[in-house]
């Protein structure tokens, strides 16, 4: 009985001592996060054919850390850039942007999380609102470069074209704490637009921000 009683006792201590352990571990992370960012956006492969060089991006969204190595980001997003003068040039008009608003879901992996910066990897996939618009028309008929299956003429003032399409995103990070208990972050993903046709709609966000 007396050894009865102390290995009870033993199991109990253990018990206790792997719960305060465990508590302790799940408050290094907060389970709950956010972020805000800003940067610059890069089209790449053909799109980069038809857009200028760079634009710019921001971005916010809220996460959930299941553990200190991953979690998951709800983010939306919008990018910018302006149709390159030779596209304009090629269809008559004197102005014209490319933009696009996403909503995404982003599995982020942590690997390092502990180290003096929290290298990451990121990446997913959602939905992806295309909108093209040009300006003072000059009669001009063209085809949507990102992917639309058919002409559009616009006689009068200029012409605007948009699609909802499905995408995905991936790519890399760092971020570095700070004494806010939250964490600053530079990351570039690639991102690529499911299209229609042979023409593709892809580019390369570059942000900087702050995640807690």
């Amino acid at each position: 009985m007396r050894l009865l009683y102390k290995m009870k006792s033993l199991a109990l201590t253990t018990c206790s001592v792997f719960l305060v352990v465990g508590t302790l571990s799940a408050q290094e992370v907060s389970r709950f996060s956010f972020e805000l960012g800003a940067g610059f956006t890069e089209p790449v492969g053909n799109t980069a054919n038809y857009l200028d060089n760079y634009g710019w991006n921001l971005q916010g969204g809220v996460g959930y850390n299941f553990s200190s190595h991953f979690g998951v980001m709800g983010e939306l997003g919008y990018n910018s850039l302006g149709i390159s003068s030779t596209t304009l040039n090629n269809i008559g008009y004197s102005g014209g942007g490319f933009h696009v608003f996403s909503a995404t879901v982003d599995p982020i992996v942590h690997l390092t999380p502990k180290g003096h910066f929290d290298l990451y990897a990121i990446g997913g996939g959602g939905l992806y609102h295309v909108n093209e618009d040009f300006s003072a028309a000059a009669g001009a008929v063209i085809t949507p470069f990102s992917g639309g299956s058919f002409q559009l003429i616009e006689p009068t003032n200029g012409l605007s074209y948009s699609e909802n399409k499905p995408g995905f995103n991936a790519g890399m990070g760092v971020a570095f704490g700070t004494k806010w208990h939250g964490k600053i972050f530079a990351e570039a993903r690639y991102v690529h637009i499911f299209t229609n046709s042979n023409m593709r709609a892809d580019y390369v966000p570059v942000t900087f921000g702050f995640r807690w």
